[in-house]
């Protein structure tokens, strides 16, 4: 990727790059004549970028690259690309640890971003004593700054793969691509400069040189940090990735708030479609096997993901994340819910690690529209049932049968009646103690049963809760929030 970017750069030379009149025959905005001042300014600034060691973007990669993401050149891209950075709310306030955005385009890339920005605030930050006692949740704007920063350059190392990252920022007025039929000028691309730098110390000196062209509002930070990931890994590599015999563009989605390989680009360093384990070599006896190149090694953070389409089980299981992103690293998982990106998080390190951990905690869900859902997972009464399944199993021929063995403190009869630890169900009870909400003792009561499995009924058709059930398939799930809130988070307006 590197020496496709230089090779094409030699056709524009440095000195010329920030003239009234680029090799290219791009012109600098004439207005700029007008205000000598203001052109000095910017004449400087891009002589900066210049002595950064960037080099101006030329026409044939600018057109591949737009190809390559957005399907074509020729037109303009969605403006929300141009117009979203990576913005937080009000600092100190509650949900200061989010990032914020309409429904568009963007919010996977951004939900990813939130997931690393998590992991900072709740994992990753040193602090002093006195700082340790505040909620890392109520981030101040320098925590919200040093979150975001750690964030992006943590997803470009993962891309890089210890190799050199390659990132871009735009000059203000200097044009290096010309307008026409195969190029649809963007207000952006056109103008980048390209910069190639070392993982290390120099991309982290360079992130905050210029931080702001991620962060300040209304500028195309997330535009920006989608053109470095993808040149990152290289677009050579990115086409691989997206199995090229599709050639689908990395933004093609049936989903309003963008596709999945961009999720699994800045998740696990490969735009892969396939969410899988490992590789699959997928084939029949008339062709060759053709692999499917998985989630290769355990992520940092995980990925959950229903849809409607998955609804059936036979389908469900094909369209499952594999262990890799269901169990990553760290208890914070990127969600996709009918088709709308969040992030579910815990605060204990340990969750992923600790059985009993995971018996019952409680999860937050987090969407980019600037809301959040708590929720408790209560998985005690699926543990009990599996340690009364191993307690009955045989351990002598004369425990492989039931009839005429009697009933005693350790016999099968006592252990099916025992209560669990959820309370009132017996473990061995049926449909009421798989939902551990006590349905099973309820039943021999008809009127009062109708009402609490219409209700239970209820609570597992809410998309957020099959979502859940996708990591913890037989958790009885409690929702702090009204159910309107849940209605209006998974609706089509927010």
């Amino acid at each position: 990727m590197r020496s496709q970017v230089q090779t094409g750069h030699r056709t524009v030379p440095r000195e010329k790059s920030f003239a009234n009149e680029s090799q290219s025959g791009a012109k600098v905005s004439s207005g700029n004549r007008n205000h000598p001042a203001e052109h000095d300014i910017q004449l400087e600034m891009n002589k900066e970028f210049i002595t950064q060691g960037g080099l101006p973007i030329t026409s044939e990669l600018a057109t591949d690259l737009r190809n390559l993401i957005f399907g074509t050149a020729a037109i303009p891209m969605r403006a929300e690309w141009l117009q979203t950075s990576f913005v937080f709310g009000a600092p100190k306030e509650e949900l200061a640890y989010g990032l914020r955005s309409p429904r568009n385009a963007t919010r996977g890339l951004l939900s990813v971003v939130q997931g690393f920005v998590l992991k900072y605030l709740l994992f990753a930050r040193k602090t002093s004593r006195v700082a340790a006692l505040t909620d890392p949740l109520l981030a101040n704007a320098e925590m919200q700054r040093e979150a975001l920063f750690c964030a992006l350059v943590e997803i470009l190392r993962t891309i890089s793969d210890k190799g050199k990252v390659t990132m871009v920022l735009p000059s203000e007025d200097e044009v290096f691509v010309d307008h026409s039929a195969s190029y649809f000028h963007d207000s952006v691309t056109e103008k980048l400069y390209v910069f190639t730098l070392s993982p290390n110390e120099e991309l982290e000196h360079f992130m905050k040189r210029n931080f702001k062209y991620f962060s300040e509002e209304e500028t195309p930070g997330t535009l920006l940090f989608l053109y470095s990931a993808v040149l990152t890994r290289s677009m050579g590599k990115v086409r691989t990735d997206l199995d090229s015999s599709k050639s689908s563009p990395l933004t093609m989605s049936n989903h309003e708030e963008g596709s999945l390989m961009i999720v699994t680009l800045l998740l696990t360093g490969r735009a892969t479609p396939y969410i899988h384990n490992g590789v699959v070599n997928v084939g029949d006896e008339s062709s060759y096997a053709v692999p499917q190149y998985g989630v290769l090694k355990r992520c940092m953070i995980g990925l959950l993901l229903w849809d409607i389409e998955s609804s059936s089980a036979a389908v469900n299981q094909s369209r499952q994340p594999g262990s890799r992103l269901k169990t990553p690293n760290y208890p914070i998982w990127v969600t996709s819910c009918t088709g709308h990106y969040g992030v579910v998080f815990n605060r204990n390190p340990d969750l992923l690690r600790n059985y009993h951990a995971e018996s019952r905690f409680d999860v937050n869900y987090y969407s980019c529209s600037g809301h959040q859902i708590q929720m408790t997972i209560d998985n005690r009464t699926y543990n009990e049932q599996a340690l009364v399944m191993l307690e009955r199993q045989p351990i002598t021929p004369e425990g492989t049968s039931m009839a005429g063995k009697p009933a005693g403190k350790d016999g099968e009869a006592s252990a099916a009646a025992a209560p669990t630890p959820g309370g009132g169900a017996p473990a061995g009870g049926g449909v009421g103690a798989a939902s551990g909400g006590g349905v099973g003792g309820a039943a021999s009561g008809a009127s009062g049963s109708s009402d609490v499995v219409a209700k239970e009924e209820s609570t597992l058709n809410t998309p957020l809760q099959r979502l859940i059930r996708t990591k913890w398939e037989e958790a009885t799930i409690s929702f702090h929030v009204q159910p309107s809130m849940l209605s209006y988070l998974f609706s089509t307006t927010q």
